[in-house]
């Protein structure tokens, strides 16, 4: 039974943990987990709707994320904070990792963030999320064979002045195939699912966690998009987590995965 349930509007946190057994071979990853925002930075001057939002986390992913670790038996890094107080899966200094605007809704609290400010977020939050995804590639990379590596986001329904996103679930992925293509494979062969091939986003784009802990180093990777609808619930998580953990489990069981090659 799982017994890390992540809180994500809890006391904020860099990072929450889920371990795995020692033989592990892949990592689990969530970017977007947590809606927490610090008590020093008071709401942001966001309504308390857009708070439990997309606007401020990945509806969802922390717990499939946590769930598909479990069915793995692999750890996993879950990101403490809100994107609104800085954006894990960006780059700091980029516009977008502390946004002022976001997703058309104004964020007050970021519109004058100085250089210290943003230095001091990156620092509490940002970095220690970063240096744990490092620190636990590198054990599983000592104990083994390189190890893969696994993001789990989710995407809104629809986008207002925008055709509804037909997908159920997106399979996003950069230069490496090895992982994206058997999973594209397998979600596709079930017949159920309608599955997009680096859409609603492209892991060609932004991608600074996979990119930077994976793909930099050669490590197979893949990150997964599931529709906010169908994991907004308990039930649907754990569908989900089945779903993706099953379809893991195959790719995973490859013993050729398991090498360093950058594409």
């Amino acid at each position: 039974m799982l017994k890390f349930i992540p809180d994500p509007h809890g006391t904020p946190v860099a990072f929450h943990t889920v371990d795995g057994r020692a033989d592990a071979r892949a990592l689990v990853v969530c970017d977007h987990a947590s809606a927490a925002i610090p008590a020093s930075l008071g709401d942001l001057g966001v309504g308390k709707a857009e708070r439990i939002s997309h606007v401020a986390w990945d509806i969802g992913a922390a717990r499939v994320a946590a769930l598909v670790a479990e069915a793995l038996g692999c750890p996993a890094v879950l990101a403490g904070i809100s994107r609104l107080v800085i954006d894990c899966n960006r780059q700091p200094g980029d516009p977008s990792s502390i946004p002022a605007r976001t997703c058309g809704v104004r964020v007050p609290g970021n519109e004058a963030v100085d250089e210290a400010e943003a230095d001091n977020r990156a620092r509490s939050w940002f970095w220690p999320y970063h240096t744990e995804i490092g620190d636990r590639i590198a054990h599983l990379w000592r104990h083994g064979r390189p190890p893969a590596v696994v993001a789990i986001h989710s995407f809104t329904p629809c986008i207002k002045g925008q055709m509804p996103r037909r997908w159920h679930v997106g399979v996003l992925w950069n230069r490496d195939p090895r992982m994206a293509a058997p999973v594209l494979a397998a979600l596709r062969a079930r017949g159920d699912l309608v599955v997009g091939d680096n859409q609603p986003y492209s892991g060609r784009e932004i991608n600074y966690t996979l990119d930077t802990h994976a793909g930099a180093a050669g490590l197979p990777n893949v990150s997964f998009e599931i529709r906010q609808d169908l994991v907004a619930d308990e039930a649907g998580c754990i569908r989900w987590a089945a779903i993706l953990a099953g379809v893991l489990g195959g790719v995973l069981a490859d013993d050729g995965l398991y090498r360093a090659e950058i594409y």
